[in-house]
């Protein structure tokens, strides 16, 4: 006959598990980390990522993509579908970190922290299926690919992995918060990402004979300032845009005016108007500008992810659940950096986050790390959202924040005494 345990017991079992779990993701973290791939190039961390899952017990979905994994949780009792989604591929960088658990592969680093984000909702996973047969509905689960070329959500849509989803949500790690706390807004979060190609073609001469030439460059430098004026000038000091050239290409000698010129750089926006504004007058000071020097100019835009714009009520829910696994909610300023998580929220409503990770360098630097603490944190919060977001969307009744707030101090997540908040 068994006995019941005492609450002293229960308490030292359940810190057990805690320590188990945070201690089995910082190994796969470190794993992913030091076997970063490339988008399209992530088949080691797929195999790794359905190893896991199927060790534990979760059903895989077959869809049609080349990397990344599809997964549930749930479904014996009928209720809504939640999608929870990380990204997994690395970049091109050399990393610099001098870690133990380095990248081992020249040139590639996961400096952007999707191990970190790969790792929690592997957490999320465990812990979800512990519980699996109190779901009040389904959660899938996204490990999708090519985030860094900012396409790899529309393959998941178009592979229909989507399909029958009632809300979705996501996070990154955000090295400026300190672990323990969780940014979270409704509305605009993250920018959207285009790019453009200007390509200004004239006339080549000796480098002593200008007038015989016409000048692409003379062109590009004038264009490259009067691009400039777009985001003073014609877009409202209450709205925000950033238009940069970051690369210049032309001319092959130190004593040759060459024939053409090309620039390439980013617009960054989170409004669509503002968006399009930008777009209409950025292609009329272009062929303004081509004009006055004589030149022929062509613009490319290479379209990126819209702006990640959060659904208030996912926002609100998301903050609740927060609060209930010991969490600090803080409203995040919004970042220009592009996020093709956007793409899934015209799609299906959903909410993006920042997880406060305290990094010591910004994303993409090769110096960059996370506060592995952030861990097991962050795999509570994505099982919690889950939950209380089936229960929501089931319409049942989900607790006030005021009773997820008291009940803080209870959870077995709360933040550990030193962690700095």
């Amino acid at each position: 006959m068994s006995r019941h345990l005492t609450n002293t017991e229960a308490e030292n079992e359940a810190k057990a598990a805690q320590e188990s779990l945070a201690a089995r993701l910082v190994a796969i973290r470190r794993q992913l980390h030091a076997n970063p791939e490339l988008s399209h190039e992530e088949f080691q961390t797929t195999d790794w990522i359905r190893g896991w899952l199927e060790e534990a017990g979760v059903r895989i979905l077959d869809y049609s993509l080349r990397t990344g994994v599809i997964a549930e949780i749930g479904g014996a009792r009928p209720g809504p579908t939640i999608a929870l989604r990380a990204d997994i591929d690395a970049l091109p960088v050399q990393e610099e970190t001098g870690l133990p658990f380095a990248s081992q592969k020249p040139g590639r680093m996961h400096a952007c922290g999707h191990d970190y984000h790969t790792a929690s909702l592997l957490g999320a996973a465990f812990l979800l299926k512990k519980r699996e047969s109190e779901l009040a509905g389904t959660v899938r689960l996204i490990f999708q690919p090519a985030e860094e070329k900012a396409h790899g959500a529309l393959e998941v849509i178009e592979s229909s992995a989507l399909d029958g989803v009632d809300a979705i949500y996501g996070l990154h790690n955000k090295p400026d918060l300190p672990v323990g706390t969780i940014g979270i807004k409704e509305g605009p979060l993250m920018a959207a990402a285009d790019g453009f190609v200007v390509k200004l073609e004239g006339t080549g001469s000796h480098a002593a004979v200008p007038e015989a030439s016409v000048d692409p460059i003379v062109a590009g430098a004038h264009l490259i300032a009067a691009l400039q004026t777009i985001v003073s000038r014609n877009v409202s000091p209450l709205q925000s845009a950033v238009i940069s050239v970051t690369r210049i290409h032309s001319g092959t000698s130190w004593n040759v005016i060459p024939e053409s010129a090309l620039l390439d750089g980013t617009l960054r926006t989170f409004d669509e108007g503002v968006r399009a504004l930008v777009k209409e007058r950025f292609e009329r000071i272009t062929d303004g500008v081509a004009a006055a020097f004589g030149v022929k100019a062509s613009v490319k835009w290479i379209q990126g992810p819209p702006a990640v714009n959060n659904d208030r009520v996912l926002s609100e829910t998301a903050a609740i659940a927060a609060r209930r696994v010991g969490l600090q909610v803080v409203v995040p300023a919004p970042s220009p950096a592009g996020e093709d998580f956007a793409f899934y929220q015209r799609a299906v409503p959903g909410a993006f986050f920042f997880m406060g990770t305290s990094g010591p360098h910004e994303w993409h630097h090769p110096a960059f790390d996370i506060d592995e603490r952030a861990l097991p944190l962050t795999a509570a919060f994505f099982a919690r959202l889950a939950e209380d977001n089936l229960v929501q969307l089931g319409g049942k009744d989900a607790l006030s924040s005021q009773d997820f707030a008291s009940s803080q101090d209870e959870s077995p997540n709360s933040i550990p005494n030193d962690t700095t908040v």
